[in-house]
């Protein structure tokens, strides 16, 4: 199989740790890696950069963290290193604490049988480098690196880095049959590269999709989070042509099918939502809310004697299907509510006049609100051309008067309105639900005239309790 695969790159077959003029030129070990390194290799083992941060300093990238892979079991890596964390004593991997950073270091293993199609159900350890890449997922992920050997590279990633291309190493079936996981990292790894699926590599993705119910929802988070904030976050259309949505989410597989014959759409509703995406910057919650925001549209569909489709109340009922989903993929509260927020306010019709603009930023929220004005935009963008220049002008009056109530610092909450509850109960009003009621109405005013945000003219100018 190597052979094969050293062949299919346009190769000849290297030798474990034959050095390549590329591989010297296109890495950088960080300073404390490669002490760790020339540590592991003092004492006589063999010790590589392994895996992504080979894959990223091949493309030119900054690697967000260096993992390296030794000849050494966890126990001589702990004897030779004074401070260390047991991070995976069962898989072989001890952190190496360096100069105030951690460094996972782990043994050259092959994995065991996978039962539950996620885990190994043992690992075993070995002295050979080639087993150990031989274990891991995509050609790419698969490459080795240090300073005295240079790159090692058995399976063709470097190849597959110039072309563009994910590939299994070895068999894809495999692959996917040990870690469903991997089906969505494929894709995942596609968009953050912008890399082709190679066919496969493709084909064995949707024979096993249906395997990634077996996977948490923790982890399919994490992935679809990677992906939709990835430089291609409009690649969840291949998850969508494999068959990935339909395990993870069926609710965009609805989208997919549904048509928008209206005028303001070019789309159907799953595309127009990839090319919102796309438009938006890849902030979480805000592509988030782009991924969900039309949610709603599968559930308000009407038609009318003109055939043109309309979507009354998408968003509420959007915000309602988005909690459940996020929910259900285990996203954490405060992403959760950002986001539904988003989706109810996404559609919310602000008139271009400064005292709508701060009643709208009042009731967003001044912290959600210029997201809200992202979100808009995208959405826009992923439309037709259908009075878009009209569209384009109503968003940049919007922006421009949010930014004017922003430098002007405008009060907008309760929070900043220049009397609270104490002050009316000193000024004689009963304590109780009433106190609410009367800062609301203040706080009104004071949207329609900043100005009148004084303690005295508020309080001068209480209106009647009710």
């Amino acid at each position: 199989m190597e052979k094969e695969n050293r062949e299919r790159a346009g190769e000849r077959p290297r030798e474990n740790g034959e050095e390549t003029e590329s591989g010297r030129k296109g890495i950088r070990l960080p300073e404390a890696v490669g002490e760790i390194v020339r540590r592991l290799e003092e004492a006589g083992y063999e010790a590589y950069a392994v895996g992504g941060c080979v894959r990223d300093s091949l493309l030119g990238r900054a690697p967000s963290d260096w993992d390296i892979t030794t000849s050494a079991r966890p126990e001589e890596v702990k004897r030779l290193f004074k401070r260390t964390v047991d991070t995976g004593l069962a898989h072989g991997t001890v952190t190496v604490l360096w100069q105030g950073s951690g460094y996972e270091v782990t043994t050259y293993r092959v994995d065991g049988e996978y039962e539950d199609g996620r885990h190994p159900k043992e690992v075993a350890f070995t002295g050979e480098l080639r087993e150990d890449l031989g274990r891991r997922d995509f050609t790419v992920n698969a490459m080795a690196y240090n300073e005295k050997k240079g790159l090692v590279d058995i399976f063709g990633g470097q190849k597959d880095l110039e072309e563009g291309v994910i590939r299994c190493v070895g068999e894809a079936d495999e692959r996917f049959g040990e870690d469903a996981l991997r089906i969505m990292r494929a894709v995942r790894f596609s968009a953050q590269l912008g890399f082709s699926i190679e066919k496969k590599t493709g084909e064995a993705i949707r024979r096993h999709a249906a395997c990634l119910e077996k996977v948490s929802a923790e982890r399919i988070q994490v992935e679809l989070t990677k992906l939709v904030t990835s430089p291609h976050p409009d690649y969840l259309r291949i998850a969508w042509e494999t068959g990935i949505t339909r395990v993870i989410l069926p609710e965009f597989d609805r989208l997919m099918e549904l048509p928008q014959n209206n005028p303001h759409h070019c789309y159907c509703v799953g595309e127009h939502t990839l090319h919102a995406m796309k438009a938006s910057p890849a902030d979480k919650c805000l592509r988030l809310a782009l991924l969900y925001h039309d949610f709603g549209k599968a559930e308000c569909h009407t038609r009318d004697e003109k055939g043109i489709d309309h979507f009354y109340g998408h968003a509420k009922a959007g915000s309602e299907m988005a909690r459940r989903v996020l929910k259900r993929l285990r996203y954490d509260n405060d992403t959760t509510d950002r986001v539904c927020a988003l989706v109810y306010w996404h559609d919310y019709r602000i008139e271009p006049d400064i005292r709508a603009v701060r009643r709208a930023v009042s009731r967003v929220g001044p912290e959600l609100f210029p997201l809200l004005l992202q979100v808009k935009r995208a959405d826009l963008e992923a439309q037709s051309d259908y009075r878009r220049q009209e569209k384009l002008d109503w968003l940049m009056r919007l922006e421009r008067l949010a930014g004017q109530i922003r430098e002007q610092g405008d009060c907008l909450t309760l929070k900043d309105l220049a009397v609270d509850g104490r002050d009316l109960m000193a000024a004689g009003q009963k304590p109780g639900p009433g106190l609410g009621r009367t800062l609301q109405a203040l706080l009104q005013m004071v949207l329609d005239d900043p100005s009148r945000n004084t303690k005295e003219y508020l309080l001068a100018n209480l209106p009647k309790e009710t």
